[in-house]
């Protein structure tokens, strides 16, 4: 198992945790973004208000995307068990 391989390894574990969890934290960060504007403009500063929409927004985008994120984790998996005489030759 060479050095290149282990590297090649962590930049696909990496990516692979970025790509899955990149559309819930784009989601939360766009709902957190409008709620704070609707804050801001209301002078509504209930500590709670921000929360709720947050929860509502990842768990929708949790059942849209969940499917694709089982997938792009179920591909890596395959990547290492496939590779699996690699790391222990």
């Amino acid at each position: 198992m060479s050095s290149e391989f282990v590297i090649s390894m962590a930049e696909n574990g990496v990516w692979t945790v970025l790509i899955v969890a990149g559309p819930l934290l784009i989601v939360a960060l766009g709902l957190g973004l409008l709620v704070s504007i609707f804050q801001a403009t209301t002078q509504i500063q209930e500590q709670t208000l921000a929360f709720i929409p947050k929860i509502v927004g990842v768990l929708a985008s949790l059942v849209i995307f969940g499917p694709w994120m089982l997938s792009q984790v179920t591909n890596f998996a395959y990547q290492i068990f496939s590779n699996l005489h690699r790391f222990i030759g």
